[in-house]
């Protein structure tokens, strides 16, 4: 039976050859009857044991306490194999068979393979890079994690601003360059570039003799990324602007350029197309047929082992275009800069991947004068829903008049919601914060984050209240340390994301960040000081696995669902569910100390 040991398994995987030869050839199988002893505290088990068949319990030897139970492929009391006595018993639930490991093979093989030794570390990033690493697919994920050098760059012709046209469309027909960087001098930005369309455009269109500077028909600022960077940087770059080229700098000095033709040749999702297909959309239809494609993007992305954080900003991006191009397309231009519209929720936060529901807000100038006003949010609404965003349950949408109001009404009423601090009071700020300006006027939202974080930065009473929303749902694991589901399944997003996203923007709000995605607010809190390293990097890997795992469930059953079928999930995923809900079980804890929350 031995021979028949999957060493495919993470962390065995990560094993050589010659080591997995060794393990098999020093495994043994041990039958155990329903309610034997497998490990006495006190005593060094000898071996390593991974269950094949069956279930062990893990209890306390001095009170019958139990922490834990374990199933097939699970490995268990792993402490006790660096030479250290068990400190609890284990024994059988049912007749169990289990592989025996000697421990003096499993530390042979600890010590000689680093990556092998990281997974048994209690560091959950460590143990989730690994299992990453094992089921990653490589085609598209290595063009994620391609850098910008010498063999990606294409070269660039770069001129001086006081060259003439005539001049550079000589340079670039000589070279066969479709486009140049123009070196600016006295001017607020320091490069500009020109096309062949922008030179087509001057001569013939707009009146310029070939004797001008070509710095007088030159774009600027030009969209730049650094040479190093993911060439991913330069898709989500180009995705963002709309524009087919950027360039590339090695500090101040123009190394070379990046357009859209080469970058798609590798970048075999095609993002890019579906954001054009966006920005040239006319009509609502035409926009709802590219915004449908948003799904197989999705669906592209995840088959081919695209990070979950580097889908995030990428869909973000394109649902953001989406709802931009829907509100141009309905609002009436005259109106457009006399208001802004703010996404909120998830898609606020950009960590909206599958499309959910619309969660929105609107603010008006001051002083527009819009008697049908009502009447187009009730239509954008609708819009948004023709284009695959369903009705928000809440009822938090612009075609709520609650949720549209002036600049000064949004001020006031964010002052009345923090003096209140009930719990529908505190629920609207728990939206509110999350805020995000897509389309129309943005400068207009400003204003609004501003009071909400004077009134919020500090207000440790007010947060008092606030955080017991994250504190409300139980963690999803049993009275013995195991994952808890009931028969929808297990809610992750209740039980796992919630939790995190909820706590940290309490912390946000208690430092005044402006950070508004999660792992932004993340990184900003580890960088003050705020939260240890280790705390911070399992809460990011932590809600990095639930939001990879509800999306795999998503894709599979139901869109709108939450709920994880905890029996389909491989073990390696089971472990890092079961960790990272202990993670949030702790977050928890440190959140209801920190905030001096007494239930």
């Amino acid at each position: 039976m031995p021979d028949r040991f999957d060493a495919s398994l993470t962390p065995f995987d990560r094993l050589s050859p010659q080591e997995q030869h060794k393990l098999r050839s020093s495994l043994d199988v041990g039958y155990f009857r329903g309610g034997e002893t497998i490990v006495e505290a006190g005593k060094e088990p000898g071996h390593l044991l991974i269950i094949i068949k069956g279930s062990v319990e893990e209890f306390s030897a001095s009170s019958n306490e139990i922490y834990a139970h374990y199933t097939n492929d699970d490995l268990f009391d792993i402490p006790s194999q660096f030479g250290k006595p068990s400190k609890h018993n284990y024994k059988a639930l049912e007749d169990t068979l289990c592989y025996l490991l000697p421990s003096e093979i499993f530390r042979d093989l600890y010590n000689a393979n680093g990556e092998f030794a990281a997974y048994f570390d209690n560091s959950l990033s460590k143990r989730q890079q690994l299992v990453e690493q094992a089921q990653q697919k490589q085609n598209l994920a290595e063009f994620i994690l391609t850098r910008v050098d010498d063999s990606t760059i294409q070269q660039a012709v770069v001129v001086p601003g006081s060259i003439t046209i005539g001049d550079v469309t000589a340079q670039m027909r000589q070279q066969k360059a479709d486009c140049v960087m123009v070196k600016l001098e006295n001017h607020p930005h320091p490069w500009g570039i020109v096309t062949r369309t922008n030179l087509l455009h001057a001569l013939v269109l707009d009146g310029y003799c070939v004797d001008s500077p070509i710095s007088e028909i030159a774009t600027s600022p030009v969209i730049q990324i650094e040479k190093g960077e993911y060439l991913y940087t330069a898709m989500l770059a180009m995705t963002r602007e709309k524009v087919k080229r950027v360039q590339v700098m090695d500090g101040e000095e123009c190394v070379g350029q990046l357009d859209l033709t080469q970058v798609l040749s590798l970048f075999a999702t095609h993002s890019h197309v579906l954001t054009l297909r966006i920005a040239r959309a006319e009509s609502i239809e035409e926009l709802a047929i590219a915004a449908h494609g948003q799904r197989k993007l999705v669906q592209t992305l995840v088959t081919n082992g695209i990070h979950t954080k580097f889908m995030m900003e990428l869909l973000a991006t394109v649902n953001e275009q989406i709802i931009e191009k829907a509100f141009r397309l309905v609002v009436p231009p005259k109106y457009q800069q006399h208001c802004c519209l703010m996404v909120l929720g998830s898609e606020g936060r950009g960590e909206q991947i599958l499309k959910t529901d619309q969660d929105n807000a609107l603010i008006l100038d001051n002083d527009v004068d819009w008697p049908d006003c009502a009447e187009v949010m009730n239509q954008f609404s609708q819009t948004l829903a023709q284009l695959g965003y369903p009705p928000c349950p809440g009822n938090v949408m612009v075609s709520n008049p609650k949720w549209v109001k002036t600049q000064t009404d949004w001020i006031q009423t964010i002052r009345v919601m923090t003096q209140n601090a009930n719990h529908s009071s505190l629920m609207d700020l728990s939206i509110i914060a999350d805020c995000h300006a897509v389309a129309g006027n943005k400068s207009l939202i400003e204003p609004v984050e501003e009071t909400l974080s004077d009134c919020t930065k500090g207000n440790m009473l007010l947060l008092n209240t606030f955080i017991r929303a994250a504190l409300a749902f139980r963690v999803p694991l049993s009275l013995f340390g195991n994952l808890k589901a009931d028969k929808d399944g297990l809610d992750v997003k209740k039980g796992g994301i919630f939790p995190i996203v909820h706590g940290l923007r309490a912390l946000a709000l208690e430092k005044g960040l402006k950070e508004k995605n999660s792992f932004d607010r993340l990184h900003a809190l580890r960088g003050m000081g705020y939260l240890e390293e280790d705390t911070a990097s399992n809460l990011e890997e932590a809600l990095k696995l639930f939001i990879s795992l509800r999306l795999s469930s998503q894709l599979e059953e139901d869109a709108s669902s939450n709920n994880l079928d905890v029996s389909r999930l491989p073990r390696t995923e089971r472990d890092l569910l079961r960790h990272s809900l202990h993670i949030v079980k702790k977050f928890k804890e440190w959140l209801a100390f920190h905030y001096h929350v007494r239930d």
